[in-house]
């Protein structure tokens, strides 16, 4: 059950294009239902709900999971401590100020644009705020009960944001370069062992809305007074090239028990993985691309839960496939290969691991595409590599079930 929870919101994970539109102009080829679906998703509602909401949503559903994702990050980075977490999160807002200040035309005047994204600041610090000292939730490092949600992440989601509607408009990269710094912000928290991945999760979501809220305000006050540009429209082509590159999160596990070399009985519970992933299509069917991947799964020795985990990295290339269902809707599959690597594991009786091989993958996926260059997919990914010891088993089988999100281009 809570792995269906968890992968129905990782949508949440939005660190991707987040850019205001009014309009979206429709194929000949779209049906009516079709044609409902994307007058629904250029309303003004779904443009300030639809990533912050699923990600507030998505933090409090991956509560249950954040166990996981922090062994993730102790396997991987365990003595990681930096502070320039510290400045990205305002570092969207220096960007934007500065190109204000040089004269680069944004959406909204200078008096619009301070009234906005002060309504903005003022709302999320009020509510991020109230949060962290009515949740009382224990941060990683047990420094402190006021971890949910994080308001470096809510920072840098809503100075992120900031820019991207003032100068989205312009370019998707500057929407990319925001949220590439927001989310890069984000992560370090959790490399930095201050939060979880839900007071991420939660976090971002809070400061996306913020800014929304702040600048729906602003709008109902100056109305078309102080507006150098009013958002522009999307056009969704079917047959368009779906090129990407984005993030993934998932749950993995390895069905199944092997019995070792000393007779010992090992079998794995679920585990988090996470990893970046992308593809250069030819065509709007065809591609070729890869990814790299990391994962941690709890080990179960003669039936009793270790403490230890093993850990699993891999990298993969090849050819990826897709064909349009609809403008916005997508369905993938992909035929990878590469090599896998277990480190080293030291259990009770035995140690596993410190071995690798060659690996394949396979799998689908079903991608929305919630803006023009953002793009939400679904997956399901089939893993064959070789075992984590001598067993009576010649490989392992391992499944991956999750979410991503892309920049498309």
């Amino acid at each position: 059950m809570r792995s269906k929870l968890f992968f129905l919101f990782l949508l949440s994970v939005s660190w991707g294009v987040h850019a205001q539109v009014d309009t979206v102009k429709i194929f000949p080829r779209e049906s009516g239902f079709q044609r409902t679906i994307n007058k629904v998703t250029s309303s003004r509602a779904y443009q300030m709900t639809y990533i912050g909401v699923p990600l507030v949503v998505g933090g409090l559903i991956v509560k249950s999971e954040d166990d996981h994702f922090r062994q993730l990050r102790n396997a991987y980075l365990p003595a990681f401590s930096r502070r320039y977490d510290d400045y990205t999160q305002y570092l969207p807002a220096a960007v934007m100020l500065g190109m204000k200040a040089g004269g680069v035309e944004s959406r909204s005047s200078w008096g619009r644009m301070l009234v906005s994204d002060a309504f903005s600041a003022v709302i999320m610090s009020t509510v991020v705020g109230q949060l962290k000292v009515h949740t009382n939730v224990m941060r990683p490092d047990g420094s402190n009960d006021h971890s949910f949600p994080s308001g470096h992440t809510a920072t840098a989601f809503m100075t992120a944001t900031m820019m991207s509607k003032e100068y989205g408009f312009k370019s998707p990269w500057y929407s990319i370069g925001a949220y590439s710094v927001a989310t890069a912000t984000g992560l370090t928290r959790m490399a930095n062992n201050k939060h979880w991945l839900s007071d991420i999760l939660a976090g971002a979501g809070f400061g996306i809305l913020s800014t929304e809220l702040g600048y729906f305000f602003a709008d109902l006050i100056f109305k078309e007074k102080g507006l150098n540009r009013s958002a522009s429209s999307e056009t969704f082509d079917r047959f368009h090239v779906p090129s990407f590159l984005g993030l993934h999160l998932g749950l993995s596990v390895i069905p199944g028990e092997y019995r070792l070399n000393d007779h010992s009985r090992m079998s794995f519970s679920s585990g988090s993985s996470a990893g970046v992933e992308g593809a250069w299509f030819i065509n709007p069917y065809v591609g070729f691309g890869g990814k790299f991947t990391a994962a941690n799964m709890s080990v179960i020795l003669n039936e009793v839960a270790e403490d230890e985990s093993l850990d699993w990295i891999a990298g993969y290339a090849g050819a990826y496939f897709s064909y349009p269902l609809a403008s916005r809707l997508l369905v993938g599959s992909k035929l990878l290969a590469g090599y896998g690597h277990y480190s080293a594991c030291d259990l009770s009786t035995v140690t596993i691991g410190n071995r690798g091989g060659m690996s394949m993958e396979t799998g689908g996926s079903m991608t929305f595409l919630a803006k023009q260059n953002l793009g939400v997919k679904f997956f399901l990914d089939y893993n064959l590599t070789p075992v984590a010891a001598p067993s009576d088993k010649k490989c392992t089988q391992i499944l991956t079930v999750g979410s991503s999100i892309s920049v498309t281009f």
